[in-house]
């Protein structure tokens, strides 16, 4: 099923880029980051964009790959909004209140923020850094739980240039890009 959903999400991108490698280079790294998470997190891994990014509906999702999977894509899908801030406030309020199995969805958030800061740092984009950066207290606050994925929170938050408790004032520091 890993392989389905790999080329489903593939297909359903199509001439998609990120940045200037195709988008599958996106995917595969969220992907990568999964692999300690299980086949299934890597399965929303490839998912996690479908619905938000093209025409794929969340109901074929579900439809073709299981309830869990179509639940975990809804929660990472942004709802429509005015600007970024608007859109990222809706997602961070539903991850706030993801408990059980959908907690998979939250992996996969973390996993893909912190495939796109890695991005942002070697391709030295620091605008698109200081965004994930200025987001990143109210990211962690809604999407982070102790001991689900804690060393991609370490790896986001040094990247990141925050101290573990992201509202705290030690999170002003400067860190280069």
């Amino acid at each position: 099923m890993l392989d389905d959903a790999r080329s489903f999400a593939v297909t359903a991108h199509g001439s998609q880029m990120y940045g200037a490698k195709p988008y599958v280079f996106h995917l595969d790294a969220v992907v990568g980051l999964l692999t300690p998470y299980g086949v299934e997190a890597q399965i929303v891994g490839y998912l996690h964009d479908v619905v938000e990014d093209t025409a794929v509906t969340e109901d074929e999702v579900r439809k073709r790959f299981g309830h869990l999977v179509g639940e975990c894509v809804s929660l990472l899908t942004d709802a429509p909004g005015a600007n970024r801030a608007e859109r990222k406030a809706g997602t961070y309020a539903r991850l706030a209140t993801v408990a059980g199995p959908r907690e998979l969805a939250l992996v996969v958030k973390a996993a893909d923020r912190l495939a796109n800061v890695r991005s942002c740092v070697v391709d030295q984009r620091c605008g698109l850094w200081g965004v994930y950066r200025s987001e990143h207290a109210a990211f962690r606050r809604a999407a982070y739980r102790e001991g689900l994925c804690d060393p991609l929170w370490e790896e986001l938050d040094a990247l990141l240039g925050t101290a573990s408790n992201a509202g705290s004032r030690s999170d002003q520091g400067s860190t280069n890009v």
